[in-house]
């Protein structure tokens, strides 16, 4: 390759000392050629961004480097990306799941990783494994990134108070076990249905109705009134007096084909309907108290009263409740649901308005307009992308996670890293909204752009830096006798899991194809289960399970490294 000019040559070929513009190249062309890898399927499976690591590792055994600084930078900055958006991701729901079947849920999927936690400590103590290596093989045959950034993270802690000890580089193990570990979890999941003998489809329809019981959205009833005690009572008298929790956002008159939108203080008057908007026990209490549930299709009628979804853009409206909007009196309309990060909210006074929110209004057509102005209602802006919640939402979880912990017996304090830190900030930003003008609002397609973009920076830095040594160590290790106790890592916790959930939680299929995958950490397996078994339901429990799965495997790999190192 004579022929080839030397700049030429110094950004394309491997270097001992590469510059900061060969590292680009070097890193990106990784990058291309690893999303093209992960492209490839075999049998409806394919690695995904997960393929940028082998390439990486290729790359490295290859004789490409890149500048050290550089190296650790994209580790790090690539890490706080990816969870940082998993964060925000999962946030808004996280929450209200965890009030019903999270304890139960994130309880089976805290046992797995304990139970990994043992079958680690096992293989180290039975066949003398650095446990550094051992904390690799954990972390790829359960295939949490993050755990193993954290394990990194410990073990520069313990070499910078032991500068004359050498310890294990954990990415060598975790690249092994990383793509057995894949292949683990599928089996898990292919498993899971020889303990589930009712057909697939019959499980998806129970699971719908239990979820549906469980997790009601609001709905619409028309009712007719016709109880002596309602006729001749104002609206606002007669929720409070029968602690009626829904919202009446339509009116129709006996005898009438005019439709208002009513105020608290309207007077009910025999034979009205009503347009009623709650959750499904709730409305059936108050067509109970009022009278019963009518077919008239008047009520409904646009030609007065309109519909409309309007979106939060205004800062004057965000971090308000509804019941500061005073909608109600000033516009005579009724907003009756607000759709957040995929939930569906009924509307009441004390409901806090976050940026991006989606408002079902009904009113007049010149209310709908003013109330419009109101909220902001502008599709431009909420495109625009929320740079400073970002940035200072990524400063305060590398705070967080900077935050030493001591536990009895060790000698260097665990911390939650820039793994678990930046996650934990991100799910309490998104819950809660930001505040004025710091929106935590982010579109769906910056959420995926962040946290594939993250995870494709770290791949690429480890795998460069293993795979400089990873042929070496595989062949001097008995890589094959690695990949055999990875295996055992993945499969002994997940058939745990399987059999606790079955007969021990009793939690259906569904939901336990999710746990199977949250419990790991693992997106390639989600998206495996969703396609095999054709349903998104999964997603529900694996979004249940995995910031809090995701936390106690960080933690788990640093007691680990630190205790038995």
């Amino acid at each position: 390759m004579n022929y080839l000019p030397i700049w030429f040559k110094q950004l394309l070929l491997p270097q001992e000392t590469p510059s900061i513009a060969a590292s680009i190249v070097t890193v990106f062309l990784v990058l291309f050629l690893g999303i093209l890898l992960g492209k490839v399927k075999i049998q409806k499976v394919s690695l995904g961004v997960s393929g940028v690591i082998f390439i990486g590792i290729l790359f490295g055994h290859l004789g490409y480097k890149i500048h050290h600084e550089i190296q650790e930078f994209l580790r790090d900055f690539g890490l706080i990306l990816f969870v940082y958006a998993i964060g925000m991701q999962l946030g808004p729901s996280f929450f209200s799941r965890l009030k019903k079947d999270g304890i139960k849920y994130n309880g089976l999927a805290l046992i797995t990783v304990i139970a990994a936690m043992f079958v680690t400590w096992a293989i180290h103590a039975l066949y003398k494994i650095p446990m550094e290596s051992a904390a690799g093989l954990m972390t790829g045959a359960v295939t949490n990134t993050p755990s193993l950034g954290a394990a990194k993270a410990a073990l520069q802690d313990l070499s910078n108070q032991f500068p004359n000890k050498v310890f294990a580089d954990p990415t060598h193990t975790y690249a092994i076990a990383y793509p057995i570990g894949i292949l683990g979890i599928i089996f898990l999941l292919i498993l899971v249905k020889v303990f589930y003998r009712k057909q697939i489809a019959e499980e998806i329809d129970l699971f719908k109705e239990e979820n549906k019981r469980k997790y009601p959205e609001p709905q619409t009833l028309k009712c007719r009134v016709t109880q002596t005690h309602a006729i001749g009572k104002s609206i606002k008298q007669l929720v409070e007096t029968h602690q009626l929790e829904v919202i009446v956002s339509r009116l129709k008159h006996s005898g009438s084909e005019k439709v208002t939108s009513p105020a608290g203080s309207d007077i009910l008057k025999e034979r009205d309907v009503l347009m009623l908007v709650g959750l499904p026990q709730a409305l059936h209490k108050a067509v109970a108290v009022l009278g019963y549930e009518s077919t008239d299709t008047f009520i409904e009628s646009q030609q007065d009263m309109r519909t409309q979804t309007l979106v939060v853009t205004n800062n004057l409206a965000i971090q308000k409740t509804l019941g500061q909007l005073h909608l109600e009196k000033a516009y005579e309309a009724q907003v009756t649901r607000v759709y957040r990060s995929g939930m569906e909210l009924l509307a009441h006074p004390e409901l806090v308005l976050h940026y991006g929110d989606r408002l079902r209004v009904v009113g007049e057509e010149t209310a709908l307009k003013a109330i419009a102005r109101l909220v902001g209602n502008s599709e431009k802006r909420l495109q625009e992308p929320q740079l400073l919640s970002i940035f200072i939402g990524i400063v305060l979880g590398v705070l967080l996670g900077s935050i030493p912990f001591y536990l009895p017996g060790l000698s260097v304090p665990v911390k939650l890293g820039v793994a678990a830190g930046p996650l934990l900030a991100a799910i309490f930003i998104s819950r809660f909204g930001g505040i004025k003008s710091l929106h935590s609002y982010l579109q769906q397609s910056a959420l995926s752009f962040m946290k594939d973009f993250g995870i494709c920076l770290f791949f690429a830095s480890i795998g460069i830096h293993a795979g400089e040594t990873f042929y070496e160590i595989f062949v001097q290790n008995n890589g094959v006798f690695w990949l055999i106790q990875g295996l055992l890592i993945t499969l002994i916790p997940g058939l745990l899991m399987i059999l606790l959930g079955k007969y021990i939680f009793k939690i259906s299929l569904i939901p336990l194809l999710g746990l199977i995958a949250g419990a790991h950490t693992d997106p390639a397996a989600l998206a495996f289960a969703t396609n095999y078994y054709k349903t998104e339901l999964p997603l529900q429990s694996y979004a249940t399970v995995y910031p809090i799965t995701t936390l106690a495997r960080i933690v788990s790999v640093q007691i680990l490294i630190i205790y038995f190192t």
